[in-house]
């Protein structure tokens, strides 16, 4: 099984390996053909300005709610923006992300992940950064677990209630990843990182004195503390990045093959070896109108050594920008090893590139340690979706999708940039 997927991640690289040019931002006389939010609010509420105007703001804003029993109501914020740090055609746009919201039962998140190219690209940082009193929305371990499985109707990949199935898991959260990636060659980078993930005061809300909950049997059976548990460990990382724009591309390769070693003399509540394996692929399908494009997405994060705190198993959208399995609820499908891949075909609705729509699907596979093994079982979804363009200057959408998937689950999904 370990051959097989050191294979599987090097073939991934290797596929993906070769020469593709990075395009540059987009030219003012394409931007000028192109109306997105900012220029409907000029035409709606803006007086005439005889003055030239300010250069376009590259940050975006999108307010999000929700509700479920566990976490009460939902109002928070994600704030999106872009910036250079050389010249446009050498250097490529970074970017970041910041989340914070806050409920009615004293739930609150404070997030910053951002992916930042310095001067020719000679270095890329990409960070998270995580402060959160949360609840983890569990469902078991493993693809192919039907029993109890009402699928409620979910917002941004939370359930508007709660079913027998789902476990909710109070909890305090601490995260701290960054990784640094040299430029080692055309579109190649070596890097080194660290990552800290640190869960305390844990509250297994449906746990009774049997201690029938999947946290905890986990835990008892590995050797956890269930109220507290760290993860905290060493990157490597070799990453070729051939984007052609960071939010939205139209043509290009990102292909990342890394190793996470979890150590004990950092902190780490065990050690543990992972491969994580990451492959985008973007073909523009239109010369005329490059917006038609054909898009895959693929994450695999593989065991090869040692054991995972519980919350800490790799699974539906528990990517970097919790993107991943719409359809799903977050956390819906977990394992000690975890593939999901994604297809988008993305095209353009509106001459003037305001409106777009997306349709896509989704499969995702996890083990456990009951039997199930990676690739038993498929989890399915797909949906269709559609794009307003936010800031026309930095390529930022606002997306909103529905997706369906299997056991009745389906939701609407909310977000700013695409999905990958």
């Amino acid at each position: 099984m370990k051959q097989s997927l050191w294979v599987v991640g090097i073939s991934v690289f290797l596929i993906a390996y070769k020469p593709i040019r990075v395009f540059s931002q987009d030219s003012d006389s394409v931007l000028a053909k192109q109306f997105d939010l900012a220029d409907l609010s000029k035409k709606l509420f803006a007086k005439p300005q005889k003055k030239q105007e300010k250069k376009a703001s590259t940050v975006a804003m999108l307010p999000s709610i929700g509700y479920n029993p566990s976490i009460g109501f939902q109002l928070g914020l994600n704030v999106s923006g872009g910036f250079y740090l050389g010249k446009p055609k050498t250097t490529t746009m970074s970017v970041f992300s910041i989340v914070g919201f806050g409920t009615t039962k004293g739930i609150i998140t404070g997030q910053l992940r951002h992916n930042v190219f310095t001067k020719d690209n000679r270095w890329n940082l990409q960070g998270n950064m995580q402060l959160s009193r949360m609840v983890s929305f569990d469902y078991g371990v493993g693809t192919g677990i039907t029993i109890g499985s009402n699928g409620y109707f979910e917002i941004d990949g939370i359930p508007l209630d709660n079913d027998s199935a789902l476990f909710p898991i109070k909890l305090q959260y601490t995260r701290f990843t960054e990784r640094a990636y040299r430029k080692i060659g055309q579109h190649l980078y070596a890097a080194i990182g660290l990552s800290f993930d640190i869960r305390s005061k844990i509250n297994d809300t449906k746990l009774d004195s049997t201690g029938n909950t999947p946290h905890y049997k986990y835990s008892a059976a590995n050797g956890y503390n269930p109220g507290q548990y760290n993860a905290n460990g060493l990157l490597f990382n070799l990453l070729y990045y051939a984007k052609e724009h960071p939010n939205r591309s139209y043509r290009g390769i990102y292909t990342d093959i890394g190793i996470r070693v979890n150590q004990t003399w950092l902190g780490s509540s065990y050690n543990s070896i992972q491969l994580l394996t990451e492959l985008r692929k973007y073909w523009s399908l239109s010369a005329t109108n490059p917006e038609h494009v054909l898009a895959i997405w693929h994450m695999g994060n593989y065991l090869l050594q040692g054991k995972l705190p519980y919350l800490e198993l790799p699974g539906t959208g528990l990517d970097t920008w919790g993107r991943g399995g719409r359809g799903y609820t977050i956390g819906r499908f977990k394992g000690l090893s975890f593939f999901t891949l994604e297809t988008e075909y993305r095209f353009p609705i509106t001459r003037n590139k305001f409106l777009g729509g997306v349709v896509f699907a989704n499969i995702q596979s996890a083990s456990n340690q009951t039997g199930i093994h990676l690739f038993d079982y498929w989890e399915p979804a797909m949906g269709s979706g559609l794009r307003f363009l936010f800031k026309k200057n930095t390529r930022t959408s606002l997306c909103i999708d529905y997706a369906v998937g299997r056991y009745g689950s389906k939701g609407l999904f909310f977000g700013l940039n695409e999905v990958f």
